[in-house]
């Protein structure tokens, strides 16, 4: 219960300094004005136009995000993905069904892994495709942004990542598709 009182006291002193500063006269409140004006400093509320930084998402976060992007599809196309992976089984399965079991051993491996092969290296294209444009994309957009404004260097950096790791991957899945890296062995 006496915590009850306490709790009372500080609520009675909590009213009595607010009617304090409410009841102070006119010229101590000019005063107060004054000292402020003196200092330089108001005590006007911000603009919108001052608060709006602060309300919008940081600059760069779009480009920064579409940089790892980048450089993630980048070595995906270079380590493979499960979509290369279900694409390529598929094609096995598919080459096993349509392989005639008196066909020559180079139509049975062409058929069944060949294509495979060439599926694989497909997809592995097209995230690096996906990785070179995003990264290029990310170096290009502030030319078309607003003026003035400049890439964070990490940006660059990652987005020069994404486009390099895609321009490699695009190279080795071109001559793995070619057969010209790692080809099908010669039977016969």
């Amino acid at each position: 219960m006496g915590t009850k009182t306490e709790t009372e006291k500080a609520a009675k002193a909590e009213d009595n300094s607010a009617d304090d500063s409410a009841g102070r006269s006119g010229t101590e409140a000019g005063a107060a004005v004054d000292a402020d004006a003196a200092d330089g400093s108001t005590t006007e509320p911000a603009t919108e136009s001052e608060s709006e930084p602060e309300t919008r998402g940081a600059p760069g976060v779009g480009q920064g995000a579409a940089a790892i992007v980048s450089a993630g599809l980048g070595i995906v196309s270079l380590t493979g993905s499960w979509l290369g992976t279900v694409a390529a089984a598929r094609e096995t399965l598919v080459g096993q069904l349509e392989t005639a079991a008196d066909s020559t051993v180079a139509t049975q491996v062409k058929e069944i892994y060949g294509d495979a092969w060439q599926t694989s290296a497909l997809w592995g294209g097209l995230f690096a495709l996906t990785a070179l444009i995003v990264g290029v994309a990310v170096l290009v957009r502030p030319a078309f942004g607003t003026p003035g404004a400049t890439q964070a260097p990490w940006i660059k950096s990652v987005a020069w990542a994404g486009v390099a790791l895609g321009a490699i991957g695009l190279l080795l899945a071109v001559l793995k598709y070619t057969d010209v890296l790692l080809g099908l062995p010669a039977t016969g």
